[in-house]
């Protein structure tokens, strides 16, 4: 046998990690959308039930570690996310990022609550207008760790979905619609709209929703993808017509 001599590859592109419910079909196909060709993400799943509840969110949290410990650990990460918005507001973004550290060495964790936190402090938001497509519990806690934050959902309407399949499948002329309802019918205002959960399609319909009402409109994966781009010290600008990629400087 004859040895052949090899030379290795240096990383040097930024690389985050991403952590997706086993239930979630959206996350990791907006992220391809979002993500500019020169940021690796490396994914991971964690288990989750088909039915979504307080409970089975809860539920998740013993898993993050081991999912957590699944991504590859060649190279550093500039930043590891747990995907989904409503698991961060029942675990806690604390508690997301302990055990998300606990399986992998990374220099910064993020969610949905934490990413959304922050572009509203970007963008200077302090009141949303929320839809929800999950049960009233669940959104709940969503809106109590917003208020812990200085924003506040003064306008609220959710699909009162619990099925993970369902939702997966609402169609984007559904959420459309329902965001346009909902402001109609708001009787406070508003500085921006959020579209939570990371398992709704929504990436088509932002634009013409912030033409349509005048405010920026975010959602779990937009927001999600932003903040990890900023983690990584990448630009944003004009990665989505979205008001949140605007012109703007990267920020670790």
């Amino acid at each position: 046998m004859t040895r052949l001599s090899y030379t290795l590859d240096t990383q040097n592109s930024p690389q985050i990690g991403l952590i997706v419910l086993q239930a979630d079909l959206r996350l990791e196909r907006d992220f391809r959308t979002l993500l500019p060709s020169q940021v690796n993400c490396m994914v991971s799943r964690v288990p989750s039930s088909a039915e979504v509840s307080s409970d089975s969110l809860q539920a998740i949290g013993p898993h993050l570690t081991a999912a957590a410990a699944l991504l590859p650990h060649g190279a550093g990460y500039d930043a590891v996310a747990y995907g989904c918005t409503s698991g961060a507001a029942q675990l806690g973004p604390a508690g997301v990022a302990r055990r998300v550290r606990a399986g992998c060495p990374t220099a910064a964790v993020s969610d949905p609550l934490t990413a959304l936190i922050t572009a509203c402090q970007h963008l200077g938001l302090r009141r949303l207008a929320l839809l929800s497509p999950y049960v009233a519990p669940v959104s709940e806690r969503l809106r109590t760790c917003l208020s812990d934050a200085g924003i506040e959902t003064p306008v609220f309407a959710s699909f009162e979905e619990p099925s993970e399949a369902r939702v997966a499948a609402i169609s984007q002329a559904s959420t459309q619609a329902g965001v346009l309802q909902m402001m109609a019918i708001a009787s406070a205002p508003v500085d921006g709209v959020f579209l939570s959960c990371t398992n709704l399609a929504t990436l088509d319909i932002v634009a013409p929703l912030e033409a349509a009402l005048a405010l920026p409109v975010m959602s779990s994966n937009l927001v999600l993808a932003w903040h990890m781009l900023r983690l990584a010290g990448q630009e944003t600008q004009g990665l989505h017509p979205a008001q949140l990629f605007a012109k703007d400087s990267p920020a670790r």
